[in-house]
């Protein structure tokens, strides 16, 4: 592990509440599962300015990959996930099957989305390289990372348009949303069209 993700590693277990959503996840035995976005780099922001572990964070993002594109098998997920928990991460334990993702993406967003191929490929694709952290619990206590555009980003709490697609239409609410908790964020703005 680089030095940054023994850094991840360590904010990630010293979070008690995210540690418990991946201890649980763990144990039920999704498809090729990661819990990401806010949960993760919210985490590190946290540990980065001093503020309480948990400030700021909305929910756990939890995405696994099952090629069964149902509504009906991805509720069953759903509801199965919450059945293990008490709340409030009963609550906040948001559940979305990779595998769905362009099916309903076009419409919540405006922006077209292309089919995944796993769990890890979402990443690289959110809107910002700050945000494309997702870490998993393992059999053996590890925590795995995926980070396509590496750690950097995020522990320089540096918020910068994902260059491998269009800006994103939401990316202004997204930096204004961040900046209102994280005031000390960095943000490379995009270039004009």
């Amino acid at each position: 592990m680089s030095d940054l993700e023994t850094r991840l590693a360590d904010i990630v277990r010293a979070d008690p509440g995210l540690m418990h959503v991946l201890t649980t996840v763990r144990g039920l035995g999704l498809n090729d599962w990661r819990v990401f976005s806010g949960a993760v780099y919210q985490s590190v922001w946290n540990a980065v300015t001093g503020r309480p572990i948990g400030y700021g964070r909305k929910d756990y993002d939890l995405g696994y990959f099952d090629p069964d594109v149902s509504w009906d098998a991805e509720d069953a997920v759903i509801k199965r996930v919450a059945a293990a928990f008490d709340e409030p991460f009963r609550t906040d334990v948001e559940v979305r099957n990779q595998a769905r993702v362009h099916i309903w993406f076009p419409d919540r967003f405006g922006e077209p989305y292309e089919a995944l191929t796993g769990t890890d490929e979402a990443l690289a694709r959110f809107v910002a390289p700050a945000f494309a952290v997702g870490v998993r619990l393992e059999a053996d206590d590890t925590i795995s990372i995926a980070a396509p555009f590496g750690l950097e980003d995020v522990f320089s709490m540096t918020l910068r348009p994902n260059p491998n697609r269009p800006v994103a239409k939401g990316w202004d609410k997204a930096v204004a949303s961040a900046k209102a908790r994280w005031p000390e964020l960095t943000v490379i703005q995009p270039e004009p069209a």
